[in-house]
């Protein structure tokens, strides 16, 4: 894939009409946290059909494990999987990210945690009941989702760390402790809970188990959104549990001998979410420089626009090396997974150390070429390069991207 096809083009600039039409009238709303973003999010898959694709596409991925389960437990052949068919164009997905992200990168977040974090984690360990139960409401955005690991304390570690608890209780668990920096925590219908198994054992020989609650549960607070350096388009909060009943039947995948410990599906999450960001620093990227290039033309000092200026020139030609370069690992992922191929580990964090670095240098370059204009508000690459800091920061920061690439360097 070396550039965006005709259809795409086409569905890029849908969206932009739809982001014109019904985003930016409200967009001082959504960025002041006034307004949450979820009704204009369902608006939006709605008139793209998102909705109905997603729906399509797992009712054909449910089918599909059924029937190779039932094949297992006849002893017959199981289905080939090319039968396996129906999933969304990522493309589909990709586009949406990348235009919203030239005015709300906050949206996204929202938008992301949702139907892919919280989602991807049931549909990835779960059993077919519970995806049937939790995972259609979330990938349409009929309900909304929130992914709960950090903790106050553990960040970076958010395993070595953790200390939410599980215990046993006849039938049931006991879910104590409490997360926080949780997207979508505030307003959350679904929330996937990580924790620890408390078995008398010390904490770091404990597994890791992930539970799906549901808002209004008891002992489950939910905090108001927490006031943040941006994204205030996204709403962040913290969750309280306090001796939270729960049957096996929310454990994900119905059992305690999960792979890896649990570990596992939290690391596979990862991976989706870091790719993910580079559609998000994409369109933060070319908002920027498109904002940049008309001020450099627009804006005369000593007597001339001061894109006559070399310096002036050198930043934006630095701008679109950082726009290409994303843009290709963004083409990159949609080819794999349109061929049903995903990134490793250390893919997706070299994608993501990358698209995060650049996202951030090019928003701060635009504020500097706007000068004082690009501290104020009303320029808005000064929200740009606010909300464009975070990616460095969530679903792993900059270091622990180094450490993933370097180690999986080491053991070639």
């Amino acid at each position: 894939m070396i550039d965006w096809s005709d259809e795409q083009q086409m569905l890029r600039e849908a969206v932009r009409q739809f982001i014109e039409k019904e985003i930016v009238p409200i967009h001082d709303d959504l960025e002041h946290g006034d307004l949450p973003p979820y009704d204009v999010l369902r608006k939006l898959f709605a008139t793209f059909g998102m909705d109905v694709m997603a729906r399509e596409g797992f009712k054909k991925r449910i089918e599909f494990e059924k029937a190779v389960a039932e094949a297992e437990a006849n002893g017959t052949e199981p289905p080939a999987k090319a039968e396996r068919s129906g999933g969304m164009d990522p493309s589909m997905t990709m586009i949406p990210i990348m235009e919203l992200c030239r005015y709300s990168p906050g949206m996204v977040t929202a938008m992301g945690v949702s139907m892919g974090l919280t989602a991807a984690a049931i549909s990835s360990r779960g059993t077919i009941a519970q995806k049937e139960r939790w995972v259609p409401e979330l990938l349409t955005l009929e309900k909304i989702g929130a992914w709960a690991i950090t903790e106050p304390n553990s960040g970076s570690d958010a395993f070595g760390s953790m200390k939410a608890t599980a215990r046993r209780d006849g039938d049931e668990y006991v879910l104590n402790g409490s997360k926080t920096f949780i997207t979508n925590g505030p307003y959350a219908d679904t929330i996937v809970f990580i924790c620890k198994l408390d078995e008398g054992n010390p904490p770091e020989e404990r597994k890791i188990l992930s539970f799906v609650l549901d808002q209004g549960m008891a002992g489950l607070e939910q905090s108001k959104p927490l006031r943040k350096m941006g994204m205030h388009s996204s709403p962040t909060g913290e969750l309280f549990l306090s001796d939270v009943r729960v049957g096996r039947d929310r454990l994900i995948g119905e059992t305690e001998d999960v792979p890896s410990g649990g570990r596992a599906g939290a690391k596979d999450t990862f991976s989706m979410e870091r790719s993910g960001v580079a559609a998000m620093a994409l369109g933060i990227i070319e908002r920027c420089l498109e904002l940049s290039v008309q001020y450099a033309k627009d804006r005369v000092q000593f007597g001339k626009p001061i894109g006559e200026f070399q310096l002036i020139q050198e930043k934006l030609a630095i701008m679109e090396v950082h726009r290409l370069n994303v843009q290709n690992l963004v083409f990159r992922y949609i080819e794999l997974s349109q061929q049903g191929q995903g990134l490793t580990l250390a893919e997706a964090s070299a994608m993501k150390l990358y698209s995060a670095r650049a996202a951030m240098e090019v928003a701060l370059e635009a504020v500097q070429l706007h000068g004082g204009n690009g501290y104020m508000a009303e320029f808005k690459v000064e929200q740009l390069a606010r909300d464009a800091k975070v990616l460095q920061i969530y679903a792993g920061t900059d270091e622990i991207q180094i450490t993933h690439i370097a180690k999986d360097l080491l053991r070639r």
